[in-house]
C-alpha cells in the first residue's frame, strides 16, 4: 500500500519525505487557504521538488476548463512524470480525466462517495480515485465497504486504478486501509508519525538499551580513582575527607607494599561512633583490623558488578587490574540499573 503524506506545510513535507519511503504528497486547496497561503504557483512548485510525486487540484467546471488547467500547471514547470492532476468526480472531470489520460498523464478522481462513482472513474482511466472515509463516516455512512468494494471491483474487472483510502482521522484508519487492502493511503503527518508508536515496543527498546550498557559497560567505566587511596598511617580524619572530596563512601587503605590493607567505608565510621572509641578522628589505620574487600577486574562488565552488589550486600567494591588496585565502585552510582 502506497504511503501518501496530506499536507501543504513545508516543515511535515521534508520531515515525511526525509523518511525515505514516501511515494508522494496530495495537496487541496483548503490545506492552501487554511495555511494562509495566497501564492499558490509558487507552493506548488517548491512542494514538486521535494516530493517523489505531487497530486494537486485541476479544477474547473467543464472537461476543457479543467484540461486548460492542468496544462497551465505543466507549463509552470511540474514534471508530467511526477505529478497527479486531482480533479473532482463528475461528467465533465471524468471525460477531461479520459483525455488526459490517454495523453500519458496522471489523474486522481476525488471525491468519491459511491461505487458508482467509482466505476465511472474506473472506466475514465483514473490513476488513483480517493473515497473519503473520515467524511463519510461524518454523514453515518458505512466508508469502509465503499473502499473494500472499490477495492473489489478493481479486482474483479481487471481496472487499473488504485484506490486511496483518504479523509484518514486516526491510526485505525490506516490499520482499516490495509485490512481492506486499499492500494494507496494519504494521511496527515500527525497521524503518520504515530504509526510506529506502541508501548510494548517502547519497554522492549528501554530493557535492549538497558542490557547493551549492561553487557558493554566495564569496571574501568564506572570505577573513581581519585581521592580514593590512603597510606595505613593515615588517620579516620584524613578518609573523611577523603570520601568528601570523592563523594564515595569508602577509601582503600595501603600497606608500605601498596597492597590492600583494607577498605574503609561510612559504615566503618558508623561501627566506631557506635563502639564509643576514644579520639576517633586521629585514630590511624595501624589501629585497626585489616579486611578484605570484595573485588573485581576491571574488565567486569555492568551485570556482574550488580549481581555482586546484591549478593555481598556491600555499597562499595574494589576495582583491580591484575590484582593493583585502581579505584572503587560506588553502589550509589549504578542504582539507575538495579
Amino acid at each position: 500500500m502506497e504511503l501518501f503524506l496530506d499536507s501543504v506545510k513545508f516543515d511535515e513535507v521534508q520531515k515525511a519525505n526525509d523518511l525515505g519511503f514516501l511515494a508522494g504528497l496530495t495537496t487541496t486547496p483548503t490545506f492552501m487557504k487554511r495555511e494562509g497561503i495566497t501564492d499558490v504557483d509558487s507552493v506548488i512548485m517548491q512542494l514538486s521538488k521535494i516530493t517523489n510525486m505531487l497530486m494537486v487540484e485541476s479544477l474547473g467546471t467543464s472537461a476543457v476548463e479543467i484540461i486548460k488547467e492542468a496544462e497551465r500547471l505543466l507549463s509552470l514547470g511540474l514534471n508530467k512524470e511526477t505529478t497527479v492532476f486531482k480533479i473532482p468526480i463528475t461528467l465533465e472531470g471524468a471525460k477531461a480525466c479520459k483525455i488526459l489520460t490517454d495523453k500519458g498523464l496522471k489523474v486522481n478522481l476525488h471525491l468519491i462517495y459511491t461505487i458508482q462513482q467509482a466505476y465511472i472513474a474506473f472506466c475514465a482511466g483514473a490513476t488513483y480515485i480517493c473515497p473519503l472515509v473520515g467524511r463519510l463516516q461524518d454523514q453515518g455512512q458505512d466508508a469502509l465497504s465503499l473502499v473494500e468494494q472499490c477495492v473489489k471491483a478493481t479486482e474483479r474487472y481487471n481496472y487499473k486504478t488504485k484506490v486511496m483510502f483518504s479523509s484518514v482521522r486516526s491510526i485505525e484508519h490506516v490499520r482499516n486501509a490495509l485490512n481492506i487492502g486499499a492500494h494507496a493511503c494519504t494521511m496527515p503527518w500527525n497521524i503518520l508519525k504515530q504509526l510506529c508508536e506502541n508501548h510494548f515496543t517502547e519497554l522492549g527498546i528501554r530493557q535492549f538499551i538497558e542490557h547493551t550498557e549492561m553487557s558493554n559497560t566495564k569496571a574501568s567505566d564506572l570505577v573513581k580513582s581519585e581521592n580514593i587511596f590512603l597510606d595505613i598511617n593515615s588517620t579516620v580524619l584524613d578518609a573523611l575527607i577523603q570520601m568528601t572530596k570523592s563523594q564515595t563512601g569508602a577509601c582503600i587503605v595501603l600497606n608500605d607494599n601498596k597492597e590492600i590493607y583494607r577498605i574503609f567505608t561510612d559504615g566503618d565510621l558508623r561501627r566506631l561512633i557506635k563502639n564509643n572509641q576514644n579520639n576517633l578522628a586521629s585514630k590511624k589505620f595501624t589501629d585497626l583490623e585489616p579486611n578484605l574487600p570484595i573485588s573485581v577486574g576491571v574488565r567486569a562488565s555492568l551485570d556482574e558488578i550488580i549481581n555482586l552488589f546484591k549478593s555481598k550486600e556491600v555499597d562499595n567494591i574494589v576495582v583491580h587490574d591484575n590484582n593493583v588496585p585502581v579505584g572503587i565502585i560506588d553502589i550509589q552510582d549504578i542504582l539507575k540499573w538495579f
